[in-house]
C-alpha cells in the first residue's frame, strides 16, 4: 500500500490542510468568548503556553506515527503495536471517534449553511428574532441543505489527497483568512469597538481557577484537532523529506492566530452594536452565539449602512464560519474513508458512499433530536439531566473520548514504539531538529506529565458529565 498511497503536492498544501482541519466553528466564535469571560488577557496566554506546550507535542506524535507507517489509524496502530490487541482497540477509537464527530459536525455546518442562505435570500431580519433558530432545526428544509453540504464534502473528497483536500484547502484557507481580516477591520471602525478589545485583550487573572485552566487545555487541544486520527492521517499523507516538527509548528501558529484574530472581531462587535453588554450573561456556547446573538447584533448595522449592507456583512460571516466548517469536516471524514481504504482496499468512491450513507442516516436522527422526535430528543439521562441523542453523541465522542485517545498515541510512542524510534521518525528531513532543546523537550513532555494531564482531563471529563462531579471542586 506505501508505493501507491497518496500523498499531498506541497508542503503549503499540506500546512493549510491540516490548518483547516484545526480551524473550525470554535476558534471563531466559542474560544473570543470564552476567552472574554474568563480573564481576557490570562485566558490567552494560558492558551498559548498550552498550544505550544502541551498540544504540539501530541500533534508530533500523531504526525510521525501517520508518516513512518503511511497508513491510517487503526493500520498505524496495528503495525507499530504488533497485533496487540490492546492497541488495536486503540486504533478502533481512532477511527470511530471522528466518524462520530463528523456525524454531529454535519449537524452544525447544515445549520450553518441554512443561515447563510437565508441571510443570502433577504431573511436577515427574521434570523434576528430569537425564536426562529428552535424554528429553523426543526424545519424540513434542513435535510435539503444537508444534501447540499454532503454533496460539496463528496466532491472535495472524491478527488483525493493532491486534487481534493490539497485545492479546496488551497481556495478556501486563503478566502478563510481574508475574510476574516476584513471583518476584523470593519468592526474595529465602528463606534465603541475598543472597548471590547480593552476586554478581550486585558488580562484579569483574579477569574483564573482550576476550571478555567482546564478549559483553556481542553479548548487548545480540541482546536488543534487532536486525539481525532486527523494528524495520523494527514501524516501519512506527507513524503519522508518533509520537515514534520517546523510543519507541526506551522500549523499550530496559523490556528492559534485564527483564534485571536477572531476574537477581535466578535468583542468588539458586541460591545460596538451593545455598549451596555455584560459579558458575564454571553454564552460560551458557539452555536448560541452563532445562530441566536449575532444575527441580532448584525441587524443592528442597518442603522448606519442599511439593509443591505447590513445583511452583506452577515453573508460573509456566515459564509466565514462555512468555509471553517466544510475544511474542518472534510478532514475529520478523511479518516474513516482513509481507513476503510486502506484496511479492505476498496476505492476512495465506494468508501465515501458507504460511510456517506451511515454518516447521513446518524446525522439524520441527530438532526430530528431538537424536538422533531421525542424519542430521540429524550434519548436518555444522566447526571440529573436529560439528554437528546445529539447530546449524547457530542459528550461521548467529542468531550470524552478525545482526550483519552491524546494520553494513548503519548503512551503509544514512547513505550511501545519506544523513544528511539519517535526521535528517528522526526529527526528525518529535519536536520535542525535532531540534538535541539526542543527535541528534548518533546521526547520529556510527551513520556511523562503531557498524559498524565490528559488522563486527568479524561477522569475529570467521565466524573462531571455523567456524574456530575467535579474533580476541581
Amino acid at each position: 500500500m506505501s508505493e501507491t498511497r497518496e500523498q499531498f503536492g506541497s508542503r503549503i498544501g499540506f500546512i493549510l490542510a491540516a490548518a483547516g482541519s484545526a480551524v473550525g466553528i470554535g476558534n471563531l466564535v466559542g474560544f473570543p468568548v470564552g476567552a472574554a469571560k474568563n480573564g481576557g488577557g490570562a485566558f490567552l496566554l494560558m492558551y498559548a503556553v498550552f498550544v505550544f506546550a502541551i498540544c504540539l507535542p501530541v500533534m508530533l506524535a500523531e504526525m510521525s506515527v501517520g508518516r513512518h507507517t503511511k497508513k491510517d489509524p487503526l493500520g498505524a496502530y496495528r503495525m507499530l503495536g504488533g497485533n496487540s490487541p490492546h492497541w488495536k482497540l486503540a486504533g478502533w477509537l481512532s477511527i470511530i471517534t471522528p466518524f462520530m464527530i463528523a456525524v454531529f459536525y454535519l449537524v452544525i455546518t447544515v445549520w450553518i449553511f441554512g443561515y447563510l442562505f437565508e441571510v443570502v435570500t433577504g431573511n436577515l431580519e427574521a434570523l434576528a428574532d430569537p425564536d426562529t433558530f428552535s424554528t429553523f432545526i426543526n424545519s424540513p428544509n434542513i435535510f435539503i441543505y444537508m444534501a447540499l453540504v454532503v454533496g460539496i464534502v463528496y466532491l472535495i473528497l472524491q478527488g483525493g489527497v493532491k486534487d481534493g483536500i490539497e485545492k479546496a484547502a488551497k481556495l478556501l484557507m486563503p478566502s478563510l483568512f481574508v475574510m476574516l481580516l476584513l471583518l476584523v477591520i470593519f468592526v474595529l471602525t465602528q463606534d465603541n469597538a475598543m472597548a471590547g478589545v480593552r476586554f478581550y485583550l486585558i488580562p484579569d487573572f483574579s477569574k483564573i481557577n482550576a476550571s478555567v485552566v482546564n478549559g483553556a487545555l481542553s479548548q487548545a487541544f480540541f482546536s488543534l484537532s487532536l486525539g481525532m486520527g486527523i494528524m495520523i492521517t494527514y501524516g501519512s499523507y506527507i513524503d519522508n523529506q518533509a520537515d514534520v516538527p517546523n510543519s507541526a509548528k506551522l500549523v499550530a501558529i496559523t490556528d492559534t492566530a485564527v483564534a485571536f484574530v477572531a476574537g477581535l472581531m466578535i468583542l468588539p462587535a458586541i460591545f460596538s452594536f451593545n455598549p451596555n453588554t455584560n459579558p458575564a450573561d454571553l454564552s460560551e456556547s458557539s452555536i448560541g452565539m452563532i445562530f441566536t446573538f449575532l444575527p441580532k447584533i448584525f441587524l443592528a448595522l442597518q442603522s448606519s449602512i442599511g439593509f443591505v449592507g447590513a445583511s452583506a456583512v452577515a453573508g460573509i460571516f456566515f459564509l466565514l464560519v462555512f468555509f471553517a466548517a466544510i475544511t474542518s469536516l472534510v478532514s475529520i471524514f478523511e479518516v474513516p474513508v482513509a481507513a476503510l481504504m486502506d484496511e479492505k482496499g476498496v476505492s476512495r468512491k465506494k468508501a465515501l458512499l458507504l460511510l456517506g450513507l451511515l454518516m447521513v442516516v446518524l446525522a439524520s436522527i441527530c438532526a430530528i433530536s431538537f424536538g422533531f422526535s421525542d424519542f430521540f430528543t429524550s434519548f436518555t439521562s444522566y447526571a440529573g439531566s436529560s439528554k437528546s441523542f445529539f447530546d449524547v453523541v457530542y459528550d461521548v465522542f467529542y468531550d470524552t473520548i478525545l482526550p483519552l485517545n491524546g494520553f494513548l498515541i503519548c503512551i503509544f510512542v514512547i513505550y511501545r514504539w519506544r523513544r528511539a524510534n519517535f526521535n528517528r521518525a522526526l529527526d528525518e528531513g529535519a536536520p535542525n531538529y535532531k540534538g535541539s532543546l526542543f527535541e528534548r523537550y518533546v521526547n520529556l513532555s510527551v513520556g511523562t506529565f503531557i498524559p498524565l494531564i490528559l488522563l486527568v482531563i479524561f477522569v475529570n471529563t467521565v466524573a462531571l458529565k455523567y456524574f456530575g462531579i467535579s474533580l476541581f471542586g
